[in-house]
């Protein structure tokens, strides 16, 4: 498997599917990517998808088994392969060997034009006339002075083609009305905190989030306070000694 590389200019390993990507151990992948000079900690440096996926696999594998069982998640590279048409179908197979539709909720950690950002996915499987279990799109940005919203068109485009992939009854004109919300999160203080961000806001929304998502209730606790910065640089901390241990 080549090495990643930012966004658009991401090497596509099209031979390798979805079960093989989730195969593959974290530990044999942090030996090559996560040395010093990677450590979120210790260098300011912006992650790179390697790093990130194996810091993520650090939390996930934290996670109670209950929470686990309400959540999936998307590679951090399937939405920037999805974007290049001559993918697109190797990616929508991969995710549909991921049964999305019966998760709660859908972790989809994107990485765009070299800036990291979190889509989750509430409810997909629930019906868009629910009122307690609300279908919807939350976009976590953790700088919003970029305008997250750029990242619509290609959300939508995204979403009607994972439905339609799935043989769902969902029509287009229903599936783009499907909420895309973007709350008020705290924003990273320079221009390398992204993904750290990023791992930070799916460590506290897993830990949070309620088990059924309704609009009634939004934004719950992702507010412009939610945490403070400090907490990412504690939490980093934190996880990369716990990386250094396994």
């Amino acid at each position: 498997m080549g090495k990643k590389k930012h966004g658009d200019d991401a090497s596509i390993p099209i031979e390798i599917g979805s079960s093989d990507l989730d195969s593959i151990p974290c530990r044999t992948r942090s030996n090559r990517r996560v040395k010093s000079k990677n450590s979120i900690s210790k260098q300011k440096s912006k992650l790179d998808s390697g790093s990130f996926e194996c810091y993520f696999g650090t939390i996930w594998s934290h996670f109670p088994e209950d929470k686990r069982t309400l959540f999936t998640y998307l590679d951090c590279q399937w939405f920037a392969w999805y974007r290049k048409i001559s993918y697109r179908d190797k990616v929508l197979s991969w995710i549909k060997r991921k049964e999305i539709f019966s998760k709660t909720y859908v972790l989809v950690p994107i990485v765009c034009w070299d800036h990291w950002s979190l889509l989750i996915f509430c409810h997909l499987g629930e019906s868009l006339q629910s009122k307690t279990r609300t279908p919807c799109v939350l976009l976590l940005d953790s700088l919003q002075m970029s305008d997250p919203l750029r990242l619509e068109p290609d959300i939508r485009k995204f979403m009607f083609d994972i439905y339609k992939a799935e043989g769902r009854p969902e029509n287009k004109q229903m599936i783009y009305k499907i909420p895309l919300l973007v709350p008020k999160v705290p924003q990273q203080r320079n221009g390398k905190e992204c993904g750290n961000f990023v791992l930070y806001y799916i460590k506290l929304f897993v830990e949070s989030a309620p088990e059924n998502f309704s609009i009634e209730g939004y934004p719950y606790f992702m507010e412009k306070d939610w945490f403070h910065a400090e907490a990412v640089e504690r939490f980093c901390e934190r996880l990369d000694s716990t990386r250094k241990k396994d």
